[in-house]
């Protein structure tokens, strides 16, 4: 039975009519980075099964999918009913028809958070300071605490010489054994602005002494004003810091201000248990920490990457979220912000450690791989069998080094690449991990003499290899992000367009797309801007109550 198909007016609807929704858009990375509709929810359709169940939880959750108007959002949804979803619907014409309805197509990814993070400098006057004056200040030797609040990943790719790696999720617990004298700045550093902004104003939120200042477009910036970045830094905090009381008081009076409530286990087992609707259970503390033991069925979600990619954790608009930590102070804080963020969140008394009992985890559809060959047998079977050879790691990494011979292709595609193959025709998959190699063989059922290796197997085994730069096309290659895809990479105008691209989302949405959030216009700082005036450089921070604001 065909199913059901929204309009764009008829979407736009049930995306401000109070109810939950779950908009996923099963385009590949780089179509979706290229254009999509505000709150929609990167679901791609090469990773469909391993992906939506942790997204969309509830199988009853209404649904709706878009395509690129090309039939792979009904695809998707066959998909999704053998997974047991029973709440679909496609938007009729997919991404193209959003936007011929008159409807923006975003650029980029992160959307609501991207934008969130320019509202929160507008509403609270986050100070900053520039990438040159900040620079003039470590050169005079002033105390200042210059702090990372990436991931440890990200900050030993680059770094502003000097920084600590600290992500922002962390802040509340652990600011005070980095910065104990309430006299010493506090600067928050990322790779653009959306950390340092939502970094600083975490800290100012609390009402902490010390002063706090975002750096002013990150990494990019201070690339952007001729300095060097440093790679490959190893400098992190990671504690064991105690909680004070006065940690607790701060986080839960930022919470109740912000109106995240605090659950008692039986209030939180009651949203748990709620069949009507989507309650995620998230552990934010550190990889490290969850590792060591969590609640039983709580999902893993940092809580500065929770803040700053919410889409990638949360794919139900309107649900609710429990946020657990073991000291409450960093779960009341995270809970605070995905309120401001527009999400209903809470904490629960006695964090991961509460008396809840939640649901096990939805099975994924079984898929059958295909056979591995051995590594160590593989020279001899390729020299044997003599297989048409498949690619399905990304399009990027194929035009570096591949298979000698080897055609690239991913899950949408792949039944139309291969259609000039016979079915008897031996074929060999070379994938990045067993799932991706099941669900490819998925597409492909009848295909009978069908195999898989890894990448690193081929090229550890001697075979002939080669590269392509030109191949696959950029048009072909929908996995990858082209826009300002190297603005890390010394490319200073890719930086600067990224950049204008941040400041630019605000002008870009509509009123119901910023209704979401819960940021007052025009509020007065949550914590007083720190008083202390320009230095020499004559590039200083302003004082209190004319925060400077970026363009």
């Amino acid at each position: 039975m065909p199913l059901p198909t929204l309009t764009p007016a008829a979407l736009r609807q049930w995306l401000n009519d109070g109810a939950e929704i779950a908009l996923l858009d099963v385009r590949e990375a780089g179509q979706f980075g290229e254009g999509h509709p505000f709150f929609a929810i990167p679901a791609p359709y090469s990773r469909l099964e391993l992906d939506v169940p942790r997204l969309v939880p509830r199988r009853g959750t209404r649904t709706v999918l878009l395509d690129d108007g090309d039939g792979v959002a009904a695809r998707a949804a066959a998909r999704l009913q053998a997974l047991g979803y029973t709440h679909l619907h496609l938007l009729d014409g997919g991404a193209p028809a959003w936007a011929a309805a008159g409807h923006t197509l975003f650029q980029g990814v992160n959307l609501p958070s991207k934008t969130f993070g320019e509202l929160v400098e507008q509403a609270y006057g986050t100070p900053h300071i520039s990438a040159h004056e900040l620079r003039q200040r470590q050169a005079r030797g002033e105390p200042l605490v210059l702090l990372d609040g990436r991931t440890f990943a990200e900050h030993r790719k680059m770094a502003i010489p000097g920084a600590i790696s600290l992500p922002n999720g962390e802040l509340a617990l652990r600011w005070s054994a980095l910065a104990p004298d309430p006299q010493t700045p506090i600067v928050i550093h990322c790779a653009g602005r959306t950390r340092s902004i939502i970094g600083a104003q975490i800290l100012r939120s609390l009402g902490i002494p010390n002063p706090v200042l975002a750096l002013e477009n990150g990494t990019q910036g201070w690339a952007l004003a001729g300095l060097q970045l440093e790679h490959g830094s190893t400098r992190r905090h990671q504690g064991p810091d105690a909680a004070s009381d006065q940690d607790r008081e701060r986080a839960a009076r930022f919470a109740r201000d912000s109106g995240a409530p605090a659950l008692e286990p039986a209030q939180a087992q009651a949203w748990i248990d709620d069949g009507a609707r989507t309650t995620y259970v998230l552990d934010i503390r550190s990889a490290e920490e969850f590792v060591a033991g969590t609640l039983a069925g709580a999902l893993h979600a940092p809580g500065g990457q929770l803040l700053q990619a919410t889409d990638q954790t949360v794919g139900v608009r309107r649900a609710r979220i429990l946020v657990l930590d073991a000291e409450a102070v960093r779960a009341p804080v995270v809970a605070g912000w995905l309120r401001l963020l527009g999400h209903e969140a809470a904490t629960v008394t006695g964090g991961i450690h509460a008396a809840l009992r939640l649901p096990d985890a939805a099975s994924a559809l079984p898929l059958a791989p295909p056979g591995q060959i051995p590594p160590q047998a593989l020279a001899d079977w390729v020299a044997t069998h003599r297989p048409a050879i498949v690619d399905l790691r990304p399009s990027q990494e194929f035009r570096q080094r591949h298979a000698a011979g080897a055609r690239w292709s991913l899950r949408p595609h792949l039944a139309g690449d291969l259609a000039d193959l016979e079915p008897a025709q031996t074929l060999l998959l070379v994938a990045p991990d067993v799932e991706t190699a099941a669900l490819a063989a998925s597409e492909l059922p009848g295909h009978t003499a069908l195999f898989w290796t890894r990448g690193q197997d081929w090229s550890a085994a001697g075979l002939a290899e080669e590269g392509s730069p030109q191949s696959p096309s950029d048009a072909r290659s929908i996995d990858y992000l082209f826009f300002v895809h190297d603005r890390h990479e010394g490319n200073l105008d890719a930086a600067r367009r990224y950049l204008a691209w941040e400041t630019g989302l605000i002008a870009q949405c509509a009123p119901d797309e910023l209704a979401a959030f819960r940021l007052p216009a025009g509020a007065p700082p949550l914590a007083p801007a720190p008083a202390f005036a320009p230095t020499a450089g004559g590039e200083g921070v302003p004082r209190a109550g004319a925060a400077k604001q970026s363009a």
